[in-house]
């Protein structure tokens, strides 16, 4: 490169970043929200979402699972496995849905689809006649639990790449495990009994299901649960206590670190359960959902604001309320279900919350096209100086 040349990059690189800075970066300017529809019946709930904005879910016209285009767009219904009913509970970025169907025989078995929702694979069980997918990654890789041989046990499990293969991840040292979620790295999620006692603990395994990591409870209680982890590996969940008569009760939604530790509450003061995380620490979950007198609702976390979707105003004045929602993709798009005022048959409606993102100024575009204008008679200025060399 020329000393002239040199300069004249410098130059451009100072014009641009003077112009740059002119441009605000996008914001969240409000909230959009768009009912899915039903296919027919009378509710649906949303489960899933990927970041192109498919969502999976359930509704009860053909008691399917059923699967969306790009953005929600259209609903179609997955195959079952042989049986009469389908559930579909994640979505990876490759449109492969993992979830449970009723098999010819009447049996309950994790399935996994291909791309786009086309197609549904048998994953079979850990030696039972019973097991439930709950999570997918890029890799096809899926996790969920089963039941094992003579269903003496219920255990989580992991597969390998595009669903082959079952691996039993065990227990914290109790009699049974789940798991509820899996990033691209293998790192798994869940909640296990522990060792000489029925309460259950959250946990955490290491690359491709390895190990399993204790990850205790919150403030000295008694039971918790990890729902969802990120590429970073910060973990989502809920801990609180639980009664075989109240169930769970007094439950606060946590997130953990991205190396395992740091379990902190989110500072919901009702009963909460943290859903999902996306990677950039955005987490979504449930507010009362462990009280059976309490209006439910949903929160957003973010930048350590908690935002509750069912008051935003666009969610309102769409006649929507009581919203749970469950999912949120990296755009910071986000489903799950509530109730729509008027709908026929009264029952949940899935929904997709979308941030809209603010338009720059009409100015703010003049200052930028005025800033590649200099930029390109700089380089056209450059260009003659070569040619004078």
């Amino acid at each position: 490169m020329s000393y002239p040349l040199f300069k004249l990059n410098r130059a451009a690189i100072f014009l641009g970043g003077v112009f740059a800075v002119s441009v605000p970066s996008t914001v969240n300017a409000g909230w959009s929200i768009v009912g899915l529809g039903t296919h027919g019946g009378t509710y649906s709930v949303a489960q899933a979402i990927n970041d192109a904005g498919q969502v999976v879910g359930n509704g009860n016209g053909a008691d399917r699972a059923f699967i969306t285009g790009p953005n929600g767009v259209g609903m179609s219904y997955l195959d079952t496995l042989g049986g009469a009913k389908s559930f579909a509970l994640d979505i990876n970025n490759s449109g492969q849905v993992a979830g449970y169907s009723m098999t010819g025989s009447g049996e309950i078995h994790a399935y996994i689809t291909g791309a786009n929702g086309l197609g549904m694979t048998d994953l079979g069980t850990l030696g039972g006649d019973f097991s439930i997918a709950y999570g997918i990654n890029d890799w096809g890789q899926v996790v969920g639990v089963s039941s094992t041989e003579g269903n003496a046990a219920y255990h989580a499990f992991i597969t390998g790449p595009g669903g082959v293969g079952m691996t039993d991840l065990g227990t914290l040292g109790g009699d049974y495990s789940v798991a509820y979620g899996i990033n691209n790295a293998g790192e798994v999620v869940g909640a296990s009994s522990i060792a000489g006692s029925t309460t259950q603990h959250a946990f955490v395994t290491g690359a491709g299901g390895i190990g399993m990591t204790d990850l205790s409870t919150l403030n000295g209680t008694s039971d918790s649960a990890a729902w969802d982890i990120n590429s970073s590996g910060q973990i989502v969940g809920f801990s609180g206590l639980y009664d075989d008569f109240f169930g769970f009760y007094s439950m606060e939604a946590f997130i953990v670190d991205a190396d395992g530790t740091g379990m902190e509450g989110l500072a919901i003061s009702l009963d909460s359960r943290a859903d999902a995380i996306n990677d950039f620490g955005q987490v979504v979950g449930g507010i009362n959902n462990y009280c059976s007198d309490c209006t439910r609702s949903s929160f957003l976390y973010r930048d350590g604001t908690v935002i509750d979707l069912s008051l935003l105003e666009p969610v309102v004045a769409a006649g929507w309320s009581e919203l749970t929602a469950v999912g949120i993709n990296n755009h910071g798009q986000i489903i799950g279900w509530g109730q729509l005022a008027g709908s026929p048959g009264g029952g949940s409606r899935a929904f997709l919350l979308s941030p809209v993102v603010a338009v720059p100024e009409p100015e703010t575009y003049l200052m930028l096209l005025a800033g590649l204008g200099l930029l390109g008679i700089a380089w056209r200025r450059g260009e003659k100086q070569l040619s004078l060399q």
